[in-house]
């Protein structure tokens, strides 16, 4: 195969009603470059017919790769699928919404080469088109990363970088079963610069990330990179332990002082106070020992359908009797 400068990985899913959209903007930037590039599109098993449009706009766009995934295994781990097909010295990850402008690509690429850094984030300089909500919530989001991870974590850094080849071999070597790529990048400690831009409304479709993968991708971020809920629950141990010390020395004081005391209250108070803190610890303890448990079964976290890089064209047109190609490196 012909060396690739730029990769440029695009996890998609049902993302049919965007995609001509998004290779009507990100061709005419890479073509302009001037340095040979390739787009790997990740399906992420898509139910819609995002796989037939691509393969339809391949054949007009050799440069377009498509790697179809099996069945949908979220945003984060299509990513990695896309990072390990990656064949270029630089390898930029961008979304299909066109909430990130490809036309910034070019000035990353040129202030990698320039500075001689090895990752370029894409910061958000404006947040304006998205919804209170959306706002509000991503600053809480990266407000607690940024505390309990570290404050190298950016507040307004998605998933719109580049890398390098050095930083995407290391990526690769991670055995995390749910890596987030947000938080493991700058915590490598690679030379890095940013570029602003303005985000920009979805282009078409629904959004991929609604509250409940939010709240997955929240917590995906606190317990694959800390050990501080840990701590919390041992911090919840001991003021529950203090409260019912002063539940039974107030307790005392009245059956000293010949008052009554309402016995079914105060059982009331703990029982659900002390049920609620062991419930939860529990349930922390247990997403911890869930990740354990998924790394020792060493499944691959994805697995590819076809890669058109290694599948001739005219066996993948009708999705029939496709290659299948497995991550076999342990999730862990």
């Amino acid at each position: 195969m012909p060396p690739v400068t730029l990769s440029v990985v695009t996890p998609m899913y049902n993302e049919r009603e965007a995609v001509d959209h998004f290779v009507g903007r990100l061709r005419p930037v890479l073509d302009t470059l001037g340095v040979p590039y390739e787009v790997v599109a990740v399906d992420d098993g898509s139910t819609d017919a995002t796989v037939s449009r691509l393969l339809q706009l391949r054949a007009d766009w050799a440069e377009l790769r498509i790697v179809s995934l099996r069945r949908n295994v979220g945003h984060q781990t299509a990513l990695r699928a896309g990072l390990r097909a990656a064949r270029g010295d630089y390898v930029i990850s961008i979304d299909a919404d066109l909430q990130d402008p490809p036309e910034v690509i070019g000035e990353m690429l040129a202030k990698a080469l320039t500075e001689k850094v090895d990752v370029v984030y894409g910061v958000r300089s404006d947040r304006s088109t998205d919804t209170v909500f959306k706002r509000n919530t991503a600053g809480l989001y990266y407000w607690m990363m940024r505390r309990m991870v570290g404050p190298w974590v950016s507040d307004q850094a998605g998933d719109f970088r580049l890398m390098s080849r050095a930083v995407v071999d290391v990526l690769n070597e991670l055995a995390e079963p749910r890596p987030v790529y947000r938080l493991v990048v700058p915590s490598l400690g690679f030379s890095s610069a940013e570029v602003p831009y303005v985000r920009e409304e979805r282009v078409a479709g629904n959004t991929k990330y609604p509250l409940s993968r939010m709240i997955r991708l929240t917590f995906d971020s606190v317990t694959g990179f800390s050990a501080a809920p840990l701590k919390i629950a041992t911090w919840l141990g001991l003021l529950s332990f203090l409260l019912c010390v002063v539940l039974i020395v107030t307790g005392l004081v009245a059956w000293g002082a010949g008052g009554v005391v309402p016995g079914w209250t105060s059982l009331y108070i703990a029982v659900l106070l002390l049920g609620g803190i062991q419930l939860i610890c529990l349930g922390l303890l247990g997403e911890y020992v869930g990740r354990i448990y998924m790394a020792t079964q060493s499944r691959p976290p994805f697995l590819v359908s076809f890669d058109t890089a290694t599948t001739a064209p005219d066996s993948v047109e009708s999705l029939d009797a496709v290659t299948v190609v497995a991550d076999t490196r342990p999730a862990a």
